[in-house]
């Protein structure tokens, strides 16, 4: 007889579930918090869509590479219907600069290279709607989960049979072979093992950022900026990270993430006039946003509480439960960046088709499922965490000007700055391998653990700024000082803060 899954959610990581489990023959039923989509219409979707369980849902989101292969290979009729309805990829070569596109040489594996990016909206829509014409899978929606239907043996390790919650504002209870839970940033039924006292490691830590989007729409008759004649359309000044996401359908999303320590401006830039100066004031960004080409459609939408969190489901060899299997931004979660969230749920869905698949034994299916996340998922977890410490100590420096970094940080940022940037924006070879490792579809430290790449790498460091004068892009926007200045910001202002916040430390 076949299992019966409960996925939690039916957002990305609850929709790849059963993308990736469907094919099994597995019954799997979808409990959805939210109602039911209300139109197809990409426009009205994203205007009227009340997704109180994915408070992202308006965010910019992009499909990393390896999500998209996932789709290709699993869903390939999926794949079609997203292009049907305007969502958009970005290939390899889009991604080049000027220099390297003239030298440019196709190789096979850089369509594997490719982005999918849309509005949260459309691609959810699309998803959804190919999922509810699967067989063997039913989406309910309105199902608020309250509670995971739990038993613990004597040796400490739970069993999880079913979920307790509410439809329509009934109280009711479903019992299944496996739950899945894909509840994501604000689910709470993994915490309810973890105070149950189900032994669960976790591990978190600040991102240090915070993200704000708008929206944009281009004007009739309008296309997209040539990306070979204007600068490019994201960047990193230090105080403030920003980029652009075309969407679907002639509408495209503008990010600006700023520093949790830059008080002032993450207070100011919910305004969306002010959104739309600070637009104006980024080369890469003016060209898509200027009057004569787009207007906004949106408001801000600000994003926080962004942590890099890792939890174990299996401590010294011993699972937590039995029966349970959390993914996505549940299991992991990491600064949303890179765009990693929707791949690492993808990935996590496929390992566990692949874990289920060889082994019916409960506990075999705990320890193996926690193995496979494990050596897939943390290296780029630990890749992200180590940046975002980075960053966080460079968004600190540039509030205290003055502050003289050591010798060892100097260097790290010159060869980063200098040698890894420059490399890659010079040879199109090396950018084709860091990418790989950027979409998850290596080790993201293997390309420059490469002797060779590592060599090339020094030789662009180590030959100077005037030699590589060519492969630097242009300032990317004005120092902070000018853009809060322009802004009627005082650039002052949180530098004596953060004086004071390190007296009362002290």
């Amino acid at each position: 007889m076949a299992e019966k899954v409960i996925i939690i959610g039916a957002g990305i990581g609850g929709l790849c579930t059963a993308l990736m489990l469907q094919p099994t023959g597995r019954n799997i039923l979808l409990l959805e918090r939210d109602g039911p989509i209300g139109t197809d219409e990409p426009d009205d979707l994203f205007r009227t869509w009340k997704r109180t369980g994915v408070g992202h849902v308006r965010q910019s989101h992009a499909f990393l590479a390896r999500l998209r292969t996932i789709l290709k290979e699993e869903h390939p009729a999926l794949l079609d219907s997203l292009m049907s309805h305007g969502v958009r990829e970005l290939t390899f070569e889009m991604m080049l600069t000027e220099q390297q596109q003239e030298t440019y040489q196709p190789q096979p594996e850089d369509s594997d290279l490719t982005i999918i990016t849309s509005r949260r909206t459309t691609l959810e829509m699309v998803i959804r709607r190919y999922v509810e014409s699967l067989p063997n899978v039913e989406v309910q929606s309105g199902f608020f989960v309250r509670r995971l239907i739990t038993s613990r043996g004597t040796d400490g390790v739970f069993a999880v049979s079913g979920v307790e919650g509410e439809q329509d504002g009934k109280p009711t209870s479903i019992t299944a072979d496996l739950v899945v839970d894909a509840s994501g940033k604000g689910g709470f039924t993994i915490e309810q093992l973890m105070e149950e006292g189900a032994n669960i490691y976790e591990e978190s830590e600040t991102a240090g950022i915070l993200y704000f989007t708008r929206h944009y729409r281009l004007l009739p008759g309008c296309s997209e900026p040539d990306r070979k004649s204007n600068p490019p359309a994201s960047g990193d000044l230090g105080y403030l990270k920003f980029g652009v996401f075309p969407g679907d359908n002639g509408n495209f999303s503008i990010t600006i993430a700023l520093p949790e320590v830059e008080m002032e401006l993450r207070k100011k830039i919910l305004n969306p006039e002010i959104f739309h100066r600070i637009t104006l004031m980024l080369p890469g960004l003016q060209p898509w946003t200027n009057e004569e080409r787009s207007e906004g459609t949106s408001k801000v939408f600000g994003m926080g509480d962004l942590n890099n969190r890792w939890r174990d489901t299996v401590v010294e060899g011993k699972p937590a439960a039995v029966g349970y299997f959390p993914l996505g931004d549940t299991l992991v979660r990491t600064n949303p960046l890179y765009g990693r969230g929707c791949s690492f749920a993808a990935v996590s869905a496929q390992l566990l088709r692949q874990t289920l698949d060889e082994s019916a034994d409960p506990t075999r299916r705990a320890l193996a499922y926690h193995q496979r996340i494990l050596s897939d998922l943390r290296p780029y977890y630990i890749n992200q965490r180590k940046q975002d410490r980075s960053a966080i100590r460079r968004a600190q420096r540039n509030l205290m000007p003055g502050t003289t970094p050591s010798i060892r940080s100097r260097m790290l940022e010159s060869f980063a700055e200098d040698g890894v940037r420059i490399a890659l924006r010079s040879d199109t070879r090396l950018l084709r391998e860091a990418m790989r490792g950027f979409h998850m579809l290596e080790h993201p430290d293997k390309w420059l653990g490469k002797p060779g790449n590592l060599a090339k790498v020094l030789y662009f460091w180590i030959r100077g700024k005037k030699a590589n004068a060519a492969a630097y892009p242009p300032p990317p926007g004005p120092e902070r000082t000018e853009m809060l200045s322009a802004l009627q910001i005082d650039p002052q202002a949180d530098i004596i803060r953060l004086k004071q916040d390190e007296q009362l430390a002290a």
